[in-house]
């Protein structure tokens, strides 16, 4: 299966969504290679941390792909269980080489203004893919929503998404926890850390996309 996290914008958690659900599918035994499209290498650095983590955590294998990666992608499908597939935070050929032969399109975006604001051009793109890829199925996920219940603009973003039925919005929401990023400069998942609310994120999410 080639699970695929782009979206229009940095800084919504793409890159820590990807190495996530790596970590959670390894866990689970499944045979997963990350793919890094995104030219930051926010992943690959990650895969990098986990190689010289003294704990020994379970190998996620990573290739590093640009341009049009489609090619790469069918060939990895047949030789492992899981691709998850990293694309940069625009509108870049890796995300649209990507989306035609992807079987899951996962969309993070923030709860603000400048995040949604980029869902019209995200919807028009895949509305493109599927046109050659009928079995694409595309997900938003709410990413680092504010955990301070006083604070609104969770709902107000999830109102906003009923503009684009073409993205369907997961029931999982991803909140603004530092563990987060204390597992990335670890080269870790949340799933083999010890924080019990972030960790049932992660499962969830898997549970529901899969």
């Amino acid at each position: 299966m080639i699970l695929m996290i782009g979206s229009q914008k940095g800084g919504c958690g793409k890159s820590t969504m990807t190495v996530n659900l790596c970590a959670q599918l390894v866990q689970q035994q499944y045979d997963v290679v990350l793919v890094d499209a995104d030219r930051q290498s926010t992943a690959s650095n990650w895969i990098m941390d986990r190689t010289d983590n003294k704990t020994n955590p379970a190998i996620v294998h990573c290739v590093q792909k640009y341009e049009n990666i489609r090619a790469t992608l069918l060939d990895l499908d047949k030789r492992y269980q899981y691709i998850v597939v990293d694309a940069a935070g625009r509108d870049s050929r890796e995300l649209r080489t990507g989306m035609v032969v992807a079987d899951i399109l996962i969309i993070p975006f923030r709860p603000s203004q400048p995040d949604l604001d980029t869902l019209a051009k995200m919807q028009e793109i895949m509305i493109q893919a599927k046109d050659i890829n009928p079995k694409l199925k595309v997900y938003g996920l709410l990413t680092m929503a504010p955990t301070n219940p006083v604070i609104n603009e969770k709902n107000e973003a999830i109102d906003y998404l009923t503009d684009y039925p073409e993205i369907k919005l997961l029931k999982t929401t991803i909140y603004d926890r530092k563990i987060y990023r204390d597992a990335m400069t670890e080269g870790l998942g949340v799933i083999e850390m010890q924080n019990k609310k972030a960790k049932k994120e992660i499962e969830d999410l898997i549970e529901e996309i899969l």
